[in-house]
């Protein structure tokens, strides 16, 4: 049996006089800046992953999509898994130097961070 969706999730009934609904309806995701804008920082990172080396990219103003899109053009380069999500790529394993020059030939400006 196929369960109905409801229009309104979580609100169902407001006594103030000044409420809307329309602003319950989701929110707007960001536009993604050009590639020459987009200011990404490239890291290393260990923590709460077992001592595992895990690649970070950080910055990415855009859409899910658009992040998911590099996500997956990162780790396909590399040969590795990984994942895209709040903003941040990982990447498993140690490719701070193969996707900064990756970045640099896209055409983003990338820094490496970290030591």
């Amino acid at each position: 049996m196929k369960k109905k969706k409801q229009r309104f999730e979580g609100v169902v009934y407001s006594t103030a006089d000044d409420f809307s609904y329309i602003d319950m309806e989701g929110t707007v995701e960001e536009e993604t800046l050009p590639v020459a804008k987009q200011k990404l920082k490239v890291l290393l990172d260990r923590k709460a992953r077992k001592g595992k080396v895990v690649t970070i990219v950080q910055g990415f103003v855009g859409t899910e999509t658009d992040l998911n899109d590099l996500a997956k053009k990162l780790k396909q380069k590399c040969g590795v898994g990984g994942a895209a999500k709040e903003g941040e790529i990982l990447i498993q394993g140690d490719f701070k130097q193969k996707i900064f020059d990756l970045l640099q030939t896209e055409g983003y400006a990338v820094k490496l961070a970290g030591g």
